[in-house]
């Protein structure tokens, strides 16, 4: 069993981290993926540009809920001055806000044309100068996430890796896949291995992670320090629970009854309605819904008429209306 991970100054209590997903790791699902027992959550990534130009969205993006501390707050950009600026001036002054992580993975189009994002991938100089002039700003600690390489003939985590802990990064998570394989394909745990055994800051590995097995396959594999859970806790916030339990040698596994995967959108919609504005919280609880409910049986029809509504009773009654028909 692996000793609970520390992040430079900061310890965590499950070796089981939420990935940092756009669209996903809002405040309210990292709330529930903390109740499940994340040991680290990650906001959705918020540009460093926006923040240096005070951008709306960019402010919401950083909303913390101090119950779910520790909480890592994930920057983009490739303005290495911009980026320690911002840090100085912006982050450290936030006390809900525990540690700053650096994107060097993201494979969206929109990202990597700016030089964002797993681009950085192709400019390890640069990715070097941007940990060093954060980590100079940061009064908390500097972690990055990177992929296994830019594409098949240029898988460079390990050398990338050993620059980012030269210029002070506390620790790095790898995602083994490239970016040219943006989520398609399997995720290389041997790249995750190498970079385990070639620095000596903590390693977390991130792909593929849908069951607790494959988590205690990953470290086996890996020897990495913690793994991160990505697209498995879509639907599935138990797996963070199961996954924790599994890393300390408990297989007694919580599977939830339908009854309570029911309740949990009804929750989780409360939960949004309470942050947004309910027509908004709706419209975004359909894409989380249909989540959760896939895979149930004779469910297609009320993710259906999930799609079509606006206002949370409707969504309250069409999901109690589900439940009478399957009992």
């Amino acid at each position: 069993m692996k000793e609970m991970l520390k992040v430079g100054n900061i310890q965590l209590n499950t070796n089981v981290l939420l990935a940092p997903m756009a669209g996903v790791t809002d405040i309210t699902y990292r709330t529930i993926c903390k109740e499940m027992g994340a040991g680290l959550v990650y906001t959705e990534m918020v540009s460093a540009k926006g923040l240096y130009y005070k951008d709306i969205k960019t402010a919401q993006l950083m909303k913390i809920n101090q119950k779910n501390r520790p909480v890592s707050l994930q920057i983009f950009g490739s303005d290495a001055d911009i980026m320690a600026y911002v840090v100085e001036n912006y982050i450290n002054q936030r006390d809900d806000i525990d540690i700053v992580d650096i994107n060097m993975g993201c494979p969206a189009p929109k990202i990597v044309k700016n030089g964002d994002g797993s681009a950085l991938m192709k400019n390890p100089s640069l990715a070097g100068e941007i940990i060093n002039k954060v980590k100079k700003s940061s009064t908390k600690p500097v972690t990055v996430k990177i992929r296994a390489g830019w594409d098949s003939k240029n898988i460079n985590a390990v050398e990338f890796a050993k620059v980012l802990e030269y210029n002070g990064a506390d620790m790095i998570a790898v995602h083994g896949r490239t970016r040219e394989q943006f989520y398609t394909g399997k995720a290389d745990y041997s790249i995750i291995k190498e970079v385990k055994e070639s620095i000596d800051i903590p390693v977390v590995g991130n792909g593929d992670i849908y069951s607790p097995q494959d988590a205690l396959k990953m470290i086996s594999e890996t020897d990495c320090d913690a793994v991160m859970i990505g697209r498995g806790i879509l639907g599935n916030p138990w797996l963070i629970m199961n996954t924790a339990k599994a890393l300390l040698g408990n297989f007694d596994f919580y599977e939830p009854s339908l009854t309570k995967r029911i309740e949990m959108i009804k929750r989780h919609a409360s939960m949004l309605v309470s942050e947004l504005d309910e027509k908004i919280a709706i419209l975004e609880m359909r894409k989380f819904a249909a989540w959760y409910m896939k895979g149930m049986k004779n469910s297609s029809e009320t993710r259906a008429s999930i799609n079509k509504i606006t206002n949370a009773e409707d969504l309250y009654n069409v999901l109690n209306k589900y439940l009478e028909t399957i009992d």
